[in-house]
């Protein structure tokens, strides 16, 4: 099963069921598995690992709450970044994957001297939808940083099943991260051992910042 990348098809997985693929990653550049996360939260955006919540509230807009977040080096300077991913409060029953996906934006945050930090990009269409993983619904899976790279993880289908990594790249010169890989791998559960992989990198997509990038669209 092909062109995996494309929301077409992430229309046809959504008569499929619960499942999981396993991604060989590519070591330094897409990650999946462990997640390197300082608070991993609850629906009301209380965080289960520490304070970090309460320091990063005023990014959340109203209506919104913390689906995910994870801290590391996202710029190579000496204060710990973060990236959120939010979710609309009751997005379950507001969000239709062919006519209205609701948006989940994943904010960079990037730490400053005195411990606060300050929004340095956003992107509303780097996380899929609430039911955009077919029969299996919920697709997103974790945020991983390291190292000025920060990946995104999803998976889903159900007799078909995938998985995808979209991984972004710092660029120090321009102070903006980049597309740098895009990365999916399926394989049919009557034949787990066959499995299909795509990989793109920026010599088949070109440069698109953080910001422009459309999980949604044929890049």
């Amino acid at each position: 099963m092909k062109n995996l990348l494309f929301p077409a098809l992430i229309v046809l997985l959504a008569a499929c069921g619960p499942g999981a693929a396993t991604q060989e990653n590519d070591k330094d550049e897409i990650y999946s598995g462990t997640q390197e996360s300082d608070a991993k939260t609850d629906e009301t955006g209380s965080s289960k690992g520490g304070s970090a919540v309460q320091k990063i509230t005023d990014f959340i807009p109203k209506g919104y709450s913390l689906l995910d977040s994870a801290s590391g080096s996202l710029n190579f300077d000496k204060y710990p970044d973060m990236l959120l991913v939010l979710k609309k409060n009751d997005e379950e029953k507001t969000s239709d994957v062919i006519d209205n996906p609701e948006k989940r934006p994943l904010l960079i945050l990037t730490g400053n001297a005195d411990k606060s930090y300050s929004l340095a990009s956003r992107n509303d269409n780097s996380v899929l939808c609430v039911n955009c993983g077919g029969m299996m619904g919920e697709p997103y899976q974790s945020l991983t940083i390291k190292d000025g790279y920060f990946s995104v993880e999803h998976y889903g289908g159900s007799a078909w099943r995938w998985t995808r990594i979209i991984t972004y790249k710092y660029d120090k010169w321009e102070n903006d991260w980049f597309l740098h890989k895009d990365g999916t791998e399926s394989y049919h559960t009557s034949d787990p051992d066959k499995v299909e992989t795509t990989l793109r990198t920026s010599k088949d997509f070109g440069k698109i910042p953080f910001g422009q990038f459309d999980i949604y669209k044929e890049q």
